[in-house]
Formats: structure tokens, C-alpha cells, sequence
């Protein structure tokens, strides 16, 4: 018996790094799974790969900053599979630049991305939810917004601080229909995204500044945060509601 029988999850920014494995351990688990990704042969590569362990897995183009593409995420994942139980609110970009050298393209993307479209797929979903009085919804945040924050990345931080407040919104508004609300905060995390934000130099010298700064002395994995979502995704986080969850390694910073 895997943690997520018969729940059907959907995971945007499924198709690369986090999102990817996630939606991975759900399968593993269980849950019938739908990711959506604008990057269309992201998807297809991560859709095949559960289906060789014997899976179920749906992938659907999906710019989460566009209501109707996550309207029509939601319908197709009803469609496929009769019903939304999990929403993990993954899908992120990040485009650096000095808070006086940013050009406002680079705000507004960033912001659409990486909050509207937790807003926009929260309230698709939620409305599914509602109705079953059911419902576990993880939004990605990052330690960015809870403070600190990174060089060159204002947009970046804002979002996710944003990302947090959603959270705690939304869990106040969706907890009497039987939705738990909770948000990731990941430290330092190897990933595709963080490398695209920065040279290889910067690159380097942020992840040894974060490795120092963690009482474990590392930096995280992608399966690190995979294995809190299916905490939060499962049964077993049933009494948790509205939180945030650092996922840094202990961070001397925030400690």
C-alpha cells in the first residue's frame, strides 16, 4: 500500500528538477499523476518515466500565468482521472538583475510565474476540492522569502515572500472544506533554474556560501523537498495547516 493510493496529484513545473521528482515519489506512492510544464519535452521524458514503474501520468503544456491553460490543466485532469486531491504549486523562473538594473519585463515574469500562478491554480483547484471536502495544497516557497534574500534577484524574493502569504491565506479560507494548506521554503538547492540565474562563478560561490551557512554542511537535493512533499501530500500531515517548512539544512541565519 503506497501513502497516496487512488489520490490524483497535479504538479506544475513537473518536467525538470523538483517538480520532476515530486512527481516521481507521488507516483511511487501511489497517486495518479498529472504534471503540468511549458517545456513539452520535459514532460513527455518525466510522463514516460513513470510510466515504466508502472504508473499513471498525464502531461499537459501549461503556462501557469495564463487562467485559461490552468482552467484547462484542471479539466483535463478530471477528465483522465475523475478528481484533484493534491495540487503542488511548483512552477518557477527567475530572471537576475540589480534592483536599479531591472528591467520591468523581468518583474512582471517573474511575479506572473511565480505567485499569480499559484493564485490561479489554487482557485482552479480548489474548486474541485471544495466539493469533496478534500484536498492537500503545497506551494513551493523558498527561504528567499522569508528574509535575507539573494543578490540580483528582488523579483525572485518578493514572489516567494508573496508565496507565503498566499499560503496562510488561503489555509484560513479552504481549512473549513477539509484543504490543508502549507508551503516549502527550500535553502540551497542544486538545481537547473539555479544555474540559468546565475555565471558558473557566481554559481559556485553562492552554493559554498550556503554549504558554510548549514549545520549539516550541505547543500540540499531535490529528493530532500520530493520527501517532505509526500509528508505534507499524505494522511499524515492531516494536523498541519497554514505553515511554512524550512527545508535548508539548519541554517546558522535563520536559526
Amino acid at each position: 500500500m503506497g501513502k497516496l493510493d487512488q489520490r490524483v496529484a497535479i504538479i506544475t513545473g513537473g518536467g525538470t528538477g523538483i517538480g520532476r521528482n515530486i512527481a516521481l515519489e507521488f507516483a511511487k506512492e501511489g497517486a495518479k499523476v498529472v504534471i503540468g510544464s511549458r517545456n513539452v519535452a520535459n514532460l513527455e521524458k518525466v510522463v514516460e518515466e513513470i510510466k515504466a514503474l508502472g504508473g499513471h501520468c498525464v502531461g499537459v503544456s501549461t503556462d501557469v500565468s495564463v487562467a485559461e491553460q490552468v482552467r484547462s490543466l484542471t479539466k483535463q485532469t478530471v477528465d483522465n482521472f475523475g478528481s484533484i486531491d493534491i495540487l503542488v504549486n511548483n512552477a518557477g523562473i527567475c530572471h537576475s538583475a540589480t534592483l536599479l538594473e531591472m528591467p520591468e519585463q523581468y518583474w512582471d515574469e517573474v511575479l506572473d510565474v511565480n505567485l499569480k500562478g499559484v493564485f490561479l491554480c489554487t482557485q482552479a483547484v480548489a474548486r474541485y476540492m471544495m466539493e469533496q471536502r478534500y484536498g492537500k495544497i503545497i506551494n513551493i516557497s523558498s527561504n528567499s522569502g522569508r528574509g535575507g534574500g539573494l543578490d540580483d534577484c528582488a523579483n525572485y524574493c518578493v514572489s516567494k515572500a508573496g508565496v507565503i502569504q498566499l499560503t496562510k491565506s488561503s489555509a484560513f479560507e479552504l481549512a473549513p472544506y477539509g484543504i490543508n494548506v502549507n508551503a516549502i521554503a527550500p535553502g540551497a538547492v542544486l538545481t537547473d533554474m539555479d544555474k540559468r540565474c546565475m555565471t558558473p562563478e557566481q554559481f559556485k560561490q553562492h552554493m559554498e556560501g550556503r554549504k558554510a551557512m548549514a549545520v549539516l554542511g550541505r547543500i540540499g537535493d531535490t529528493q530532500d523537498i520530493a520527501n517532505l512533499a509526500l509528508f505534507l501530500a499524505s494522511d499524515d500531515s492531516s494536523f498541519i495547516c497554514g505553515e511554512t517548512i524550512a527545508i535548508d539544512g539548519g541554517r546558522t541565519d535563520r536559526m
